[in-house]
């Protein structure tokens, strides 16, 4: 008994978290069996609407199936969010009904007329410009419920922007534009509110996310979290390592920081906590660790299919790309998890308290066998991304009846159907949100100017670029969702580096990264906040603290401009070894003097010059490898000689 009283609060604390940091977490619930039904009925035809349509194809043209899918997604969004965060959530009051209702006839719309539109060709009527105005407004309050006010502000000084931009001075002036001419640019066009990233959302995101609801329906989060126990638990500082672990897992399946940020630190933070590290330490290294999965194949966060999209190469190539960042990044943190551990002389779990590994892939393993066939269809059997996805949803069915404790009933299958479907109410609302900015930014050239001015402050200088580009990308992600963050990063930051001659693949990692991370940047880092408010520390010590453990990511990207090889793009067998290893001795010495500590403490001095020889084992050639290394050996001796010292001294004490 006590231990459900304990579960219970403890998915309460999860849940009360999740709904002030998370705003997808803020849905209603009703007692009235109709809408219940109704909502669950729209929900699941939604997914198996794309599962279907994975198979044979979309039945109508690709600007009506993006409108259907934006279409559902509206729909759902007023019938299960609240306009505020103090609005009852047991009742539906009338004019969401209405905003429901409204958010149907723009597809209906473009359904019935659609070769007439396409006959048109850009000059709009009066019904166009209705249609068009209807659903930019309900896609800016959508935005506002789901994501809060930052995003819809922004779109809407992008609209201003197209309309007034002829009043504004220098290389961002340009000749104006009329209401009917963006109305006509965001409704009825791929490059508006129908644009990339909606084309993704009703393709490729969506299945990926049914299949991590039915992932998640079959057990796998235990699985993650048992697994990580298994192999990491009885190591020194075991309970931080167990979170890096499965918050690594579980963030490459879901992509989603705040979440995986309460579900796994539910669990996670007070093992942490428990052994002895810091309430501030035991939140930061759950959140540095959660937003990590979005960069981790093989599934990744959404932003990546939308990369792999915008830049019209296989997302296969893209996961492939993104292995030895997204490993540099995870071992940077293992580094500083563990010398904070040795520092303060912190044990890991008890062997009696762990699960043995045998029994764990007993119980679960098999759930592994649906993401291996997965790998298997992505990389090396020929098909589609889509057919992938589709295909791997339906074994993950069958793989996990193997078992009666992973077994799913026609009532999971169904709630399966229904998460994927909510979940992706938020992954499209902000594409479709960000779709009015890409749209003004097309129209308007707003990127290529940005673009042009980056360039400009940062003269000749290619690091001054990349450092004005990584300040433009965390401060457009800030309080935002790493997918529209994604997004206008690529729009507006990534063509400033291209015209720098940096590869475009390299040049998206780069603000994909950073774009990314704002979720762990202060003022703003959602992701730390979540975790402080299950920790019970500070929100901006824990931010702080996930930016020096997420260290590597900040410093990867750099590098990996000046040296693609980081990204193994075109690059031998052998080659490709000794950028591993000397990436990998450069974040360890990075996460070193982090924590200032390697065998004994480290002065500011010895930090400093770890610092600078993690650096240069990631910077490109032999030299800098050299001289890295002659200081890593340099300090290694002094260290060694230091310890002896002191042991010798605590033997004599001790005598």
């Amino acid at each position: 008994m006590k231990n459900e009283r304990s579960d219970e609060q403890q998915n309460q604390n999860e849940q009360e978290v999740l709904e002030k940091y998370d705003t997808e977490s803020r849905f209603r619930s009703f007692d009235n069996r109709f809408l219940t039904i109704l909502i669950t009925l729209i929900a699941v035809g939604m997914s198996l609407y794309h599962l279907i349509t994975s198979f044979t194809g979309p039945p109508v043209p690709v600007l009506v199936h993006r409108g259907i899918h934006v279409s559902l997604v509206l729909v759902l969004t007023f019938l299960l969010f609240p306009p505020t965060k103090k609005a009852r959530r047991d009742h539906l009051p009338w004019y969401d009904v209405v905003l429901g209702v409204l958010s149907v006839p723009s597809t209906i719309y473009l359904f019935v007329n659609y070769e007439e539109i396409v006959t048109r060709g850009g000059l709009p009527i009066t019904a166009d410009i209705i249609m068009g105005t209807l659903l930019v407004v309900l896609v800016l309050e959508a935005g506002r419920r789901m994501m809060g006010l930052a995003l819809p502000i922004l779109a809407l000084v992008f609209v201003a922007y197209a309309m007034f931009g002829r009043d504004l001075p220098g290389i961002f002036r340009h000749r104006g534009y009329e209401w009917p001419q963006l109305a006509e640019q965001f409704f009825m066009t791929t490059e508006g509110i129908f644009s990339t990233a909606i084309g993704v959302s009703s393709t490729y995101i969506i299945l990926f996310i049914i299949f991590g609801a039915f992932l998640a329906k079959s057990g796998m989060g235990q699985l993650f979290n048992e697994l990580a126990m298994a192999l990491t638990g009885r190591t020194r500082g075991g309970p931080a390592k167990v979170s890096v672990v499965a918050s690594g897992f579980l963030g490459s399946i879901n992509g989603s920081a705040i979440a995986n940020t309460v579900t796994t630190g539910n669990f996670t933070i007070p093992l942490m906590k428990k052994i002895g590290y810091d309430k501030v330490f035991a939140g930061a290294v759950e959140s540095s660790a959660s937003v990590g999965g979005q960069i981790l194949p093989p599934i990744m966060g959404a932003a990546a299919f939308i990369m792999a999209e915008t830049l019209g190469v296989p997302y296969t190539e893209i996961a492939l790309f993104a292995i030895l960042p997204a490993l540099l990044f995870y071992l940077g943190i293992l580094s500083q998890v563990h010398m904070r551990a040795t520092k303060d002389n912190l044990s890991g779990i008890p062997k009696s308290e762990l699960p043995k590994l045998t029994d764990v892939l007993k119980e679960r393993g098999h759930l592994l066998l649906p993401i291996f066939f997965l790998i298997y269809m992505l990389f090396f059997s020929g098909t589609t991304i889509l057919f992938s996805a589709a295909t791997t949803i339906i074994i993950t069915v069958f793989i996990s009846a193997l078992r009666k404790s992973t077994r799913m009933s026609f009532r999971d299958l169904i709630d399966a159907l229904e998460t994927g479907a909510r979940t992706t109410v938020s992954v499209a609302i902000a594409c479709a949100t960000v779709g009015i900015i890409v749209g003004v930014s097309s129209i308007t050239g707003f990127g290529l100017n940005l673009a042009n001015a980056i360039v400009a402050i940062g003269g000749e200088s290619l690091f001054l670029t990349l450092l004005f580009t990584m300040v433009a990308c965390i401060v457009l992600g800030i309080g935002m969702p790493s997918i529209p963050a994604y997004i206008i990063t690529a729009t507006m930051a990534a063509p400033a580096l291209v015209q720098l001659g940096i590869e475009p693949i390299v040049a998206h990692f780069f603000v994909f990264y950073f774009g990314i991370f704002a979720n762990i940047t202060p003022p703003v880092a959602l992701a730390a906040f979540a975790a402080a408010g299950l920790s019970g520390a500070g929100p901006m010590r824990t931010g702080f603290s996930a930016l020096k453990l997420a260290l590597a990511g900040f410093v990867v990207p750099f590098m990996f401009v000046y040296n693609d090889a980081l990204l193994l793009v075109d690059t031998t067998l052998m080659s490709g070894i000794l950028v591993i290893i000397s990436a990998i001795l450069g974040v360890l010495m990075l996460g070193i003097a982090a924590e200032r500590y390697f065998l004994y403490k480290l002065n500011l001095l010895f930090s400093g010059l770890m610092a600078a020889g993690g650096i240069l084992f990631l910077y490109p050639g032999v030299m800098s490898d050299v001289i890295a290394l002659g200081i890593l050996l340099s300090i290694l001796t002094i260290q060694l000689v230091m310890k002896k010292r002191h042991d010798t001294r605590e033997m004599t004490t001790a005598s």
